[in-house]
């Protein structure tokens, strides 16, 4: 697909039209304007008399200044994907169109910014252990979707992402880590080879990073280094556009020499694009947390009814036809309280997943005697957990003397009077969703850990990735520094004042849980079909809709497992690009439809409707 110039037009729909006339169909279901400009392989000519559009993958660029015809630009964006997410920017007098299709496009409430390129650019500050380099192939173009789906974007088809990267009207860039990972991406459009813009402009889109693995400074040095090879090509500035209510990238992007200008950006009133036109979200909103707003958004992109009944609590009450159900996050009406009580204390799920021969540690409940220095005697290494709790409230792992194991069931006692000792079983920690009995996303959970750059301390380091854990996660996500969090970087052989070398990663807490600074990493595509099946007998042996599954396993991919507990109300949220709000609304409410996505990641569970 190396022509990207397109309105929704298959390749040999365009060869078939040079030789007979035919009704051009988009891919929204409506006829295209007729003279919307194209780029064909025989003459390679760009746009035409009516103006030209660019495939993005995610939606189309409509420039408006090519347009001699507000219709025209109304009739393109009537063809828009289904979803997608089409803008059209430069358009002169985009208030006129707007005011005559009032029901069918409005103003993306956005700012548009310029670096002008022909003057002092802003400095390219390298980030220890990143490089950026463009995109190169369908493993950058897959890791750049999971980057979009997972700051809630609209993702690409990889081909297109692929075949864009390939042609000069595109500059689209990547970050990679120490490790290889990909962990931010910025698009660069050229107007010059697009449509020989006269004014020497450029534009950029899709500025994101990945705020579990990109060090700090990711997105300033992906602007930095497009600005750099914009002005190679001898451009004269960039623009950008950003929601108005993104006060941290405004403020980002006026320090590197940003500057306002008048242009605004129309788009077609569509199910993704409903935040921005609706005249008030649900009152409450607002204030729910990541994990209660992901139900809420995917229900009113169905055009399910949606209340907030109690925004502190993350309780939703949805309604559609005559169907209503009442949510907790992922916690509905559908999970019955006995199967809440299994799920609720570990030692019942222990019993009832053990019942169905699955594999848990070898475990008992804390006496307070003998008995319980013996067991530890026994399997060497203990867990101790309170019975029933939490975020990894009250738990120690890795408990080796009689000492400790007092000190540890007394700290577990504060949160519940039951105590659990398990035998310390080793291995990845992995995190499996299953929605009515159907796995739907795999995840392998890894405790906080910071990377060093050779300039700021240990206590520093923890610091900012805080701060990043924080804002990716809606302040759900933040690395204590106490007692443990002292103790292992002591294990480690560092103290907080102490500069970690360039490059080297230091683990900062023993449990990888999120609350905590723990980061999620997804591995559906690589679950070994025996975890798989084996996951599916726990949701089926505790009688429970959706369920969060914890074991512990040496790869994810390897048949070897344990199970560690079992959570009635898993976070849905921290399983994106993987489609568990869409699988939850599914099961509340079968008879409606997921918005089509442009791109599923792999090992994705398939709609059951």
């Amino acid at each position: 697909m190396s022509d990207t110039l397109a309105t929704g037009v298959a390749r040999a729909d365009q060869v078939r039209g040079r030789t007979r006339r035919y009704e051009r169909v988009g891919p929204g279901g409506d006829p295209i304007a007729a003279a919307v400009g194209t780029t064909t392989e025989a003459d390679g000519a760009v746009g035409g008399s009516a103006g030209v559009v660019l495939d993005c993958g995610w939606g189309r660029l409509v420039f408006g200044q090519t347009f001699a015809d507000q219709a025209a630009v109304a009739d393109v964006l009537r063809s828009e994907a289904a979803g997608a997410r089409d803008i059209c920017i430069y358009l002169r007098d985009p208030h006129v169109l707007v005011s005559r299709l009032p029901d069918e496009l409005f103003i993306d409430p956005s700012l548009t910014y310029r670096l002008p390129l022909d003057g002092a650019l802003p400095e390219n500050v390298a980030v220890p252990g990143l490089t950026i380099r463009p995109l190169r192939d369908a493993a950058d173009a897959e890791a750049v979707n999971r980057i979009y789906a997972a700051n809630g974007m609209v993702t690409a088809p990889v081909e297109v992402l692929v075949d864009n990267a390939g042609t000069d009207r595109f500059l689209h860039l990547v970050a990679e880590n120490v490790a290889g990972e990909i962990v931010g991406t910025i698009t660069g459009v050229d107007h010059v080879a697009v449509f020989e813009d006269p004014n020497r402009g450029a534009s950029l889109w899709c500025l994101t990073v990945d705020f579990n693995a990109a060090p700090p400074g990711t997105g300033q040095a992906l602007i930095t280094e497009l600005a750099a090879r914009l002005v190679d090509r001898g451009r004269a500035f960039v623009d950008l556009s950003v929601l108005a209510e993104n006060v941290g990238a405004i403020r980002l992007y006026e320090r590197l020499g940003f500057y306002r200008t008048s242009t605004l950006c129309v788009k077609r009133k569509n199910p993704i694009n409903e935040r921005l036109f609706l005249p008030a979200m649900p009152e409450g909103y607002d204030l729910l947390n990541p994990y209660a707003k992901i139900v809420a958004d995917e229900a009113m992109r169905r055009g399910i009814r949606v209340e907030v009944t109690d925004p502190a609590w993350g309780e939703l009450r949805l309604t559609s036809g005559g169907r209503t159900i009442l949510t907790r996050e992922s916690l509905s009406e559908l999970t019955s309280a006995v199967a809440m009580s299994r799920c609720d204390d570990k030692r019942v799920t222990r019993r009832i997943l053990a019942e169905a021969g699955l594999r848990v540690p070898r475990g008992r409940t804390a006496t307070g005697d003998g008995a319980d220095p013996a067991f530890l005697a026994e399997v060497g290494h203990l867990v101790v957990k309170p019975a029933r709790g939490e975020q990894g409230n009250g738990i120690t792992v890795g408990v080796r003397t009689p000492e400790a194991l007092t000190a540890a069931v007394a700290l577990a006692a504060r949160f519940c009077p039951e105590v659990l000792l398990e035998e310390l079983c080793t291995g990845e920690d992995l995190r499996v969703v299953v929605i009515d009995h159907e796995v739907v996303a795999a995840a392998v959970r890894r405790p906080a850990a910071i990377t060093g750059d050779g300039v700021h301390d240990v206590a520093e380091l923890i610091e900012r990735q805080s701060r990043r854990r924080a804002a990716a996660t809606g302040g759900e996500s933040r690395i204590p520094v106490d007692d443990m969090t002292r103790e292992v970087v002591a294990e480690a052989g560092y103290g907080m004042d102490d500069v970690l070398p360039e490059g080297q990663v230091l683990v900062v807490r023993r449990t990888a849980n999120l609350h905590t600074g723990g980061t999620i990493h997804d591995v559906t595509a690589e679950l070994h079909p025996t975890i798989a099946e084996a996951c599916v007998t726990a949701s089926r042996a505790l009688d429970i809709p959706i369920t969060g599954l914890d074991l512990l396993v040496p790869a994810p991919d390897r048949p070897e497992h344990v199970f560690i507990e079992a959570n009635e109300r898993p976070g849905l949220a921290n399983h994106e690009p993987q489609p568990t709000a869409e699988r939850f609304v599914d099961l509340l409410f079968p008879g409606t439809r997921a918005p089509q996505r442009l791109w599923s990641p792999p090992g994705a569970a398939s709609s059951g409707t």
